[in-house]
């Protein structure tokens, strides 16, 4: 009998921790994809991760100690809109890209603050965001004048 009992405990543990809501690291394997920022006759090319679920998105880049110097994530929407994010478990500072449908760029929000729940805004209806490790926008001189493309588009 007690053995049944201990199976079942067991049966109810295991769907409960796999529900954990506890952080986890996102695998350093995921798929990328490669995107390109040109401006000023110069491509910058990154290999980023693409958060295409609503899942995905919520995630985003929660919880990660660090990205590979050209690395990040792309947030696809599927028809343009306001974009709004907040750095709600977000561990390092980002520069986020917000891309309009032909590829311009909207608005760049540079070194968002680790944790902040103040809403990081676009500026206008954009179909993508692009958020890269923090300071990379100023560190290779991309600014809003520039066009950005990626595999998917």
């Amino acid at each position: 009998m007690r053995a049944i009992l201990t199976a079942l405990a067991l049966s109810f543990a295991l769907p409960i921790a796999a529900c954990s809501s506890a952080p986890a690291e996102q695998a350093e394997t995921a798929a990328t994809i490669p995107v390109t920022i040109e401006m000023a006759g110069k491509a910058h090319r990154f290999d980023v991760e693409v958060a295409r679920t609503a899942a995905e998105q919520d995630r985003g880049l929660m919880f990660r100690t660090g990205l590979p110097e050209r690395g990040g994530m792309i947030f696809p929407f599927e028809k343009p809109q306001i974009g709004s994010f907040w750095m709600k478990n977000t561990l390092i500072p980002l520069d986020m890209i917000f891309i309009r449908a032909d590829g311009s760029i909207d608005r760049i929000a540079e070194n968002t603050i680790p944790e902040s729940l103040e809403p990081v805004v676009s500026g206008g209806e954009v179909s993508a965001v692009l958020e890269l490790a923090g300071g990379t926008a100023a560190r290779l001189g991309i600014d809003e004048s520039a066009k950005v493309t990626w595999k998917d588009r």
